[in-house]
């Protein structure tokens, strides 16, 4: 890699066919699906592309909402009494094989968290659904928070990051 990579937002000039990675869900998700859920506007994909324009991971983000119930105690009582509380989700995230281990994964989280935190929609926190025991220890790594009844479910308050500014 003679460059940086850069994240920018999918589009259809993006070559998606060549994008591997160690699940296949997420593979077809990328190579089948996403040009439909951004065109109906239900996610955005975001890519990181090495200097030759190849993806060498992505994330999508949407939004969403969490029952105020659900919560840990100690993010509850910060927040008003409303049933539900704004959350940007970040439903897929995944790094090309060939680009595992140089911390892509790290940096394409961060880049979702400077967006959401960057968006003019208010929203609590980024939310993320943990597939599996190796990525919740990911996201808790990062400082995100498992919720109580769903431990594969994690969220990270947006305030964190703006405290950290």
């Amino acid at each position: 890699m003679s460059a940086p990579l850069r994240v920018v937002p999918l589009d259809a000039a993006h070559e998606r066919s060549a994008f591997r990675c160690a699940s296949e869900a997420l593979n077809r998700y990328l190579h089948e699906q996403v040009g439909q859920d951004t065109r109906r506007r239900i996610a955005a994909c975001f890519v990181a592309l090495d200097d030759e324009q190849r993806i060498a991971g992505y994330y999508t983000l949407a939004s969403s909402s969490v029952l105020l119930t659900d919560l840990p105690e100690s993010a509850r009582k910060k927040l008003p009494r409303y049933p539900t509380v704004p959350v940007v989700r970040m439903g897929r995230l995944a790094v090309d094989r060939s680009f595992v281990g140089i911390g892509l994964g790290g940096a394409l989280l961060a880049d979702a968290l400077e967006r959401t935190a960057r968006a003019e929609i208010a929203a609590y926190a980024l939310v993320v659904d943990a597939k599996d025991e190796t990525a919740c220890a990911f996201y808790r790594h990062h400082g995100f928070i498992a919720l109580p009844a769903t431990p594969l479910t994690l969220f990270l308050p947006l305030a964190t990051l703006q405290a950290l500014r």
